[in-house]
C-alpha cells in the first residue's frame, strides 16, 4: 500500500466508524487534540488497519504518534519491512 492508500484507509474508518466528519481530517490533523480521539479510539483504529499490516503490531510504535501523518508514515513502514 502507497502512504495515499493508507492515509484514504484511515480516513475511511474514522468517518464511518468514529463519525467525524470527512472535511476535518488531514494528514496534519492531531488525534487527541483536534480529532478528540482518546487512547481507546487509538487502539480500535490500529486493530481496525491490522487486516492491512502484515504480521504483529506493537503498540509501543504508536505511542509516539501524534497526527494522522505520523499513523500512516508507521503503517507504512511496517508494511515495507514485511
Amino acid at each position: 500500500m502507497t502512504k495515499e492508500e493508507i492515509f484514504r484507509k484511515i480516513l475511511e474508518i474514522l468517518t464511518e466508524e468514529f463519525k467525524i466528519e470527512k472535511e476535518t481530517i488531514t494528514p496534519e490533523s492531531r488525534l487527541f487534540e483536534e480529532l478528540e480521539l482518546d487512547s481507546i479510539d487509538a487502539v480500535d483504529l490500529m486493530v481496525k488497519m491490522k487486516e492491512y499490516i502484515p504480521g504483529k503490531i506493537d503498540p509501543e510504535q504508536f505511542k509516539k504518534a501524534r497526527t494522522i501523518q505520523d499513523v500512516v508514515d508507521i503503517i507504512h513502514t511496517l508494511i515495507e519491512i514485511s
